[in-house]
């Protein structure tokens, strides 16, 4: 029987990590830029905070700014309709989450190379091949393009308000709940199923609880480290060819959150929720969770976020909903009301 086999792994090239990375920008720019000017999306915080340092080293290149919003189908296809008259040749996305996934998705849409310039470790997005993109009614995670390079620079990722660094540790902390559900998929499902990748992922979630109480407000050697396991993650989805080894359930009740009413709560605190919900379903340590998340400052109770009892019961009901091709622990039904509200309660989510 003749072997056939075919997969391709894309992996960052160039990945500055530390203080004052920004100053590498320009270098990192000259080796993939080919041909055109360069497309910076950013946010208008962003823009404030690391999109003019990242201009001023780039000062003798062409750089067509555009500060973007929501990561929605819209707004990537209005960005994608303006560049029709002046092609670009490389996207930088400056920011947090939306404007990085805004950046990689039209990346690939061009068939460009993207560079990723974080200016907090709020998701593993910044290092990953895929996109959170809002049609209207869902959030769907799209293919997009890995990173050509990442330019993480800790001086600037420190300014970010502490929350999105607590966020952006449960995110990665989530990983090991996230295999689980891999794991149970391969079992009963035959999925395919990559060991290396879901060692890698769950091993920067255990280095995060192992490492929690380093994880501390205005430290800049607490950026380092989320941020070191955000792409170790973001290698474990590039050698998964999917996102599967950092979403599972837990990302299918932060989903679920978003569609219905998230209140004040942002992704990584929503995975951590759904982390513990998720430990819980599958018999393991959920307590470990809970008790890390409370050491680095995050909540994973509703009420903590302004969410409605009736919001949270009825998004882990129906979060299987969210992506139905992906198996997990949630099962293919929904949850019943009084299940729900039983699991939710003995966890403390509600």
């Amino acid at each position: 029987m003749n072997f056939n086999k075919i997969k391709s792994m894309h992996f960052p090239s160039d990945v500055y990590i530390g203080h004052d990375a920004i100053f590498n920008i320009a270098e990192v720019v000259s080796k993939f830029l080919k041909s055109g000017n360069i497309l910076l999306i950013t946010g208008e915080n962003t823009y404030n905070i690391a999109g003019k340092r990242v201009l001023a080293n780039l000062k003798d290149f062409d750089v067509n700014i555009i500060i973007a919003s929501k990561a929605t189908r819209e707004s990537i296809k209005n960005i994608e309709e303006s560049l029709k008259n002046k092609r670009p040749g490389i996207v930088l996305g400056v920011g947090g989450g939306s404007k990085i996934d805004i950046a990689k998705k039209i990346a690939y849409d061009l068939g460009i190379p993207f560079i990723s310039v974080p200016t907090a470790p709020s998701h593993d997005g910044i290092a990953s091949p895929r996109a959170s993109i809002y049609d209207g009614k869902t959030v769907y995670s799209e293919e997009a393009v890995m990173p050509s390079a990442i330019v993480a620079d800790t001086s600037i990722m420190v300014l970010a308000p502490y929350r999105y660094v607590a966020a952006g540790a449960a995110d990665v902390i989530s990983n090991i709940t996230a295999v689980l559900d891999w794991k149970l998929a391969n079992r009963l499902k035959g999925e395919d199923f990559s060991s290396t990748a879901a060692v890698m992922s769950e091993y920067a979630g255990r280095e995060l609880i192992e490492r929690s109480s380093m994880i501390q407000p205005g430290l800049e050697e607490s950026i380092w480290l989320v941020t070191k396991q955000i792409l170790a993650s973001g290698a474990a989805m590039a050698i998964a060819g999917s996102s599967r080894p950092a979403s599972g359930s837990e990302h299918l009740f932060s989903h679920a959150l978003e569609i219905i009413g998230p209140g004040s709560s942002i992704h990584g605190e929503q995975c951590a929720m759904g982390s513990v919900i998720s430990m819980y379903l599958h018999g393991g340590d959920w307590g470990l969770l809970r008790d890390t998340y409370k050491r680095i400052g995050l909540s994973i109770k509703a009420e903590s976020y302004g969410i409605p009892r009736e919001t949270v019961i009825k998004a882990l009901s129906i979060a299987h909903r969210i992506r139905p091709s992906r198996y997990t622990i949630l099962g293919e039904s929904d949850l019943s009301y009084n299940v729900s509200e039983r699991i939710l309660s003995i966890t403390g989510i509600i």
